[in-house]
């Protein structure tokens, strides 16, 4: 160009790509050029979508099921994604306050774009998972980043940060990186804070079912069940990437107030339309061919819940790692700071790219989530590549 005006825009310029997607893409170029990589870094089951809700998505492409729908979603989904709020968090809403859209990125996305002005606060507890803060970013919030001592939920941290400005506050629980589960306690002093303050909630809950402690005190809820004043002020945020190994349909949604879901109805009648019609019928059985799913899923969690436990345990037995168990979700994430090279202190990602190079084991550094004296493992893969890359890891560590 002959001017100096910048041919991309500086909403776009100021985004990161995903590092955790980047690293992902590059373990699986790796392992198509012959080396023997493990990679710790998909967030995403490694079983294979349940066939009754492929067979469901089959069907509608036998029948025709190919056209637009309405632009938030089938009513027969609509319905089942109600009654699954209704019998699973105790919620109760209607149909113009669901909306359904191309995967749990798509629904934060409509959120922060419908609720977020230039220049609002939104507070961000950390360690946090990668693409909220680029997402806010891109709504022109101001992220506030919040540390969480010891990894642990705490609204008395998230009080100190609020201020006239404080429009959101992002709640993720199980928590991507860390695995941790707010407490009861916990979500009920965030609830009477959100409502005393008069500020919003995002509640990402797609890790609800992904929760390996039997207590009370840590059971997975929806802050919006808390009562109808705090139900007003929550965007309640699903999807069904990670419950039912559909990480590739892209079907997330979420609901809200009234005004808030029409808000990201219009958003989305200009961004996608509906999302893919007959991945939504696949969708609609995961949810109303109840015997089958919960098998699925109850299979899938015992298993993630050896493997988290296998993980973490060798973890420990690594010279310079500190790894707490985590009580959800299907990552662990260790604390690295002690490790050393050569005398001198790693941080998240240099280790990281030590393992990849020396060892071929592929990790997320922490400072994709936020804190560099990390790194993310997903336990998210099969029991045999666990070993194998614990054992390289643990061969590492003992090498410097």
């Amino acid at each position: 160009m002959q001017n100096n005006k910048s041919i991309i825009s500086q909403r776009a310029s100021q985004i990161s790509p995903s590092l955790t997607l980047s690293l992902s893409a590059k373990a699986a170029s790796l392992k198509k050029q012959g080396l023997p990589v493990v990679s710790f870094t998909a967030g995403e089951p490694d079983f294979d979508t349940p066939e009754h809700i492929k067979d469901a998505a089959k069907l509608a492409l036998d029948k025709g099921l190919t056209k637009y729908t309405n632009n938030s979603g089938i009513a027969e989904l609509k319905q089942a994604i109600i009654q699954k709020f209704k019998e699973e968090n105790n919620l109760d809403y209607s149909a113009d306050e669901i909306i359904v859209s191309c995967g749990g990125k798509h629904s934060l996305t409509n959120i922060f774009l419908a609720t977020i002005n230039a220049g609002d606060d939104v507070i961000l507890p950390s360690p946090y998972w990668v693409s909220y803060e680029e997402q806010i970013k891109l709504a022109q919030g101001k992220v506030v980043f919040t540390h969480l001592p010891e990894l642990k939920f705490s609204a008395d941290v998230i009080a100190e940060k609020l201020t006239a400005k404080t429009k959101m506050i992002v709640l993720n629980s199980p928590s991507n990186p860390t695995g941790a589960v707010i407490t009861k306690k916990e979500l009920k002093r965030l609830a009477d804070l959100a409502i005393e303050k008069n500020i919003l909630i995002l509640s990402d809950e797609v890790y609800e079912h992904f929760v390996y402690e039997n207590d009370d005190e840590h059971k997975s809820r929806s802050i919006a069940s808390l009562g109808e004043e705090i139900k007003k002020l929550t965007i309640t945020m699903n999807s069904f990437s990670k419950t039912y190994a559909m990480t590739g349909w892209r079907i997330g949604y979420c609901a809200s107030e009234k005004k808030i879901a029409a808000a990201m109805d219009a958003l989305q009648s200009h961004m996608t339309s509906n999302p893919t019609t007959f991945a939504q019928y696949g969708a609609v059985a995961a949810l109303t061919m109840k015997e089958k799913s919960s098998a699925f899923v109850n299979t899938m969690i015992k298993e993630f819940k050896k493997r988290r436990e296998v993980m973490v345990n060798r973890l420990n037995e690594c010279d310079g790692v500190e790894c707490a168990m985590p009580s959800g979700a299907f990552y662990a994430f260790p604390d690295i700071s002690n490790c050393k090279l050569n005398e001198k202190q790693l941080n998240g990602m240099k280790l990281s790219e030590l393992l990849l190079e020396k060892e071929n084991v592929a990790v997320v550094p922490g400072i994709a989530f936020g804190d560099d004296n990390y790194v993310r493992l997903s336990y998210a893969t099969s029991m045999e590549q666990i070993g194998q890359g614990m054992e390289r890891i643990e061969k590492f560590c003992r090498g410097n």
